[in-house]
């Protein structure tokens, strides 16, 4: 475990977040302008999809690949199911079910940096984990959709037991399945990582060794310059989120990734997925999503507080398993996958 947490603090692209969070908390000047941020994000999530497709294409999608797809479905439904039923009780129940999204749903920048970790020492993993990763976007957004739904019914019925007006009706008013779900599908990060998963399959090895100088040899600079600007904006949400979380929430965005990487590790063993893939699994189920689901839970949740959902997954859960929660997941897998 030691030895673990070491050579991933040690590695470049980890400094670099650090690097980063140093630099926002002693509120330097320094920052990566806004597009270019956003074009290292689209690299990577291109630069994930042909690696993936293109290693789907080579090895095809095994009865382990199946269960692991089907092992990362059960997880999309299960960790937003049970932190709703967690929250709800503690929190107001909008924040509950749009918290419950966000860490249902996954990371993909974690996901990438586990991969890399993966390949640091040297353990193999299959393509179809990242198809796994596409696969965990939309079952949460769904359980989120009909969560909220829900608890504005219930909302609804409590404020007839006293009086009603057409604004409490308006509120009330169920929300379209059907639009949410393709605001979810056509997002552009998610369907980009789906359109280079598909394209890295379709062209298979050839494809591969085309892209690779664009997908291989500079990937792990680009990733660097994309956690620099991370910690950058990790610093900045921590500093505007001071005092407005409860220690219960940051308590929640810290513990919750351990319980669900439990779980999914519990899953990957009852299974029988490889060492590789059962890190990967409990890597997608122990991230929380800071992209794509926040920008869907806007619309999909109006009534949720951005600063509590968006703060607990890029501000606690984002830097805990990009600094120690790979090397940790890494050191439990190890132990019983001999």
């Amino acid at each position: 475990m030691e030895i673990s947490l070491l050579q991933n603090l040690i590695d470049p692209v980890i400094l670099f977040f650090a690097f980063g969070l140093f630099a926002g908390a002693v509120r330097s000047n320094l920052e990566i302008p806004p597009a270019i941020a956003k074009f290292f994000s689209l690299y990577l999530l291109i630069a994930i999809g042909l690696k993936g497709g293109a290693a789907l294409a080579a090895t095809g999608l095994s009865v382990t690949g199946a269960l692991a797809l089907c092992a990362a479905l059960i997880m999309a439904a299960l960790v937003p199911a049970y932190s709703f039923l967690i929250l709800r009780r503690r929190i107001n129940p909008f924040d509950a079910a749009a918290v419950a999204a966000t860490y249902g749903s996954v990371s993909a920048v974690t996901f990438i940096t586990a991969q890399q970790f993966l390949t640091s020492n040297q353990v193999d993993f299959g393509g179809h984990m990242t198809v796994a990763m596409v696969l965990m976007e939309s079952p949460a957004i769904i359980m989120a959709v009909l969560l909220a739904s829900l608890v504005r019914i219930q909302t609804a019925r409590q404020a007839q037991a006293t009086t009603a007006t057409p604004a409490d009706e308006a509120l009330s008013a169920p929300l379209s399945l059907k639009k949410v779900l393709h605001e979810a599908f056509t997002d552009g990060a998610h369907l980009l990582l789906i359109g280079s998963l598909v394209i890295g399959f379709v062209t298979g090895d050839t494809g591969k060794k085309i892209m690779e100088p664009f997908a291989v040899d500079i990937f792990k600079g680009m990733l660097a310059f994309f956690l620099l600007e991370m910690g950058l904006l990790v610093a900045r949400q921590l500093r505007e989120s001071k005092g407005s979380l409860s220690y219960f929430v940051m308590g929640f965005a810290l513990l919750m990734p351990m319980i669900n990487a439990a779980v999914a590790m519990s899953l990957a063993w009852l299974f029988g997925l490889a060492k590789g893939d059962a890190l990967l699994l409990m890597v997608l189920a122990a991230s929380a999503s800071y992209i794509v689901v926040p920008a869907i839970v806007r619309y999909a949740i109006p009534e949720a507080r951005p600063g509590v959902y968006f703060t607990m997954a890029l501000g606690f859960t984002f830097p805990f398993n990009i600094v120690a929660g790979i090397p940790l997941y890494f050191a439990a897998v190890t132990l019983i996958w001999k």
